[in-house]
């Protein structure tokens, strides 16, 4: 395992992270499943564990909680807030009153005093940077979270963060967690560029692209995962976004084969080449996945063997935007582009 500085915390956590999504009935596993991918991830040398009060509605945080029950010292804990808690209005977003309620709950469910990073699971358009950055330095100054950070911010968003932590002298956002692989490249555009501008940490979600780079699904084969069952949509191949991806993974596949290498290992090494990000976060469901995940920990690849990688996706570009989670509001809502 390698391990890298994240930001310019001081804190040197591992290239592969543990995502704790599928934890409880989103993958269908158990706590002592849970348990024993988190001792075999610890033990392979992660120390980064990543889950959202949102994953399950708590039941992540809960299980990730029991499994790291005697080993809190030797992990840097993730967890984030702001999605939909339930369909009270005000029981999601970033102001005050739901981070201080949020972060109160996300402790009592993983068992401990305090998390090392808190993220901002979406940006909040109803919400001020300053209401935000203003409630996170209160829980940093009491101790309850040592920094925090955004996930799947728009580039714009991340700098105006920053000018809005400088300007009413609050703490500011530490760390970004993209979605980022292969088959998504937009965040090497402008998200991963500001993300090095301002020293930020990154932690890159989906580098297997929930599934498509695993190996699981090629030409020919029934898809069988389990995002298939719950995301038909993402996986439907009469569509021409993963018709798209389908023709990139048999390139993909090829090139890793002609490298001695599996297509994980080729997945995971190219997203921590990047030289913005710290660490690329795994999701397995099972020990089954777990462990070539784990075995690509030191992919280095080469400087032909990435530039093969730019002629398969350029870079720059995703093979299915719409997947992303950060199309800014002022597109989705009609009210923001008509009078």
């Amino acid at each position: 395992m390698q391990y890298r500085t994240f930001g310019r915390t001081g804190v040197q956590v591992s290239t592969l992270a543990l995502g704790a999504m599928n934890f409880g009935s989103l993958g269908h596993t158990t706590q002592d499943e849970a348990t024993a991918l988190v001792d075999s991830a610890l033990d392979g040398g992660i120390n980064l564990i990543d889950t959202a009060d949102w994953y399950g509605h708590g039941e992540s945080e809960h299980m990730v909680g029991k499994a790291i029950a005697t080993r809190r010292d030797d992990i840097v804990l993730a967890t984030k807030a702001s999605m939909p808690m339930g369909d009270e209005r005000n029981h999601r977003g970033g102001s005050r009153r739901w981070l201080v309620t949020a972060l109160d709950n996300s402790l009592r469910r993983l068992g401990v005093d305090h998390v090392d990073v808190y993220q901002i699971h979406r940006w909040d358009p109803r919400t001020s940077d300053e209401e935000t950055l203003s409630a996170l330095t209160d829980l940093q100054r009491a101790g309850k979270i040592r920094y925090f950070g955004s996930s799947t911010f728009p580039a714009y968003r991340i700098v105006q963060a920053q000018w809005a932590a400088r300007k009413y002298h609050l703490s500011r956002y530490v760390t970004e967690q993209p979605n980022y692989s292969i088959l998504q490249r937009a965040v090497e555009a402008h998200v991963l560029p500001v993300a090095e501008e301002y020293g930020l940490g990154v932690l890159a979600w989906s580098p297997l692209a929930s599934g498509w780079l695993s190996g699981a699904i090629r030409e020919g084969r029934a898809i069988t995962t389990n995002r298939s069952t719950f995301m038909p949509d993402r996986f439907d191949t009469t569509i021409a976004s993963n018709r798209a991806k389908m023709a990139a993974v048999e390139r993909l596949a090829a090139l890793a084969d002609e490298s001695g290498m599996t297509l994980i290992q080729l997945a995971l090494g190219f997203v921590t080449a990047h030289r913005a990000v710290t660490s690329a976060i795994i999701g397995p469901r099972t020990m089954d996945h777990l462990r070539p995940q784990l075995a690509a920990a030191d992919t280095v690849l080469s400087a032909d063997v990435l530039d093969a990688i730019d002629a398969i996706v350029a870079p720059g570009v995703d093979l299915a935007p719409h997947e992303k989670h950060d199309t800014p509001p002022a597109l989705l809502d009609a009210s923001q582009r008509r009078r």
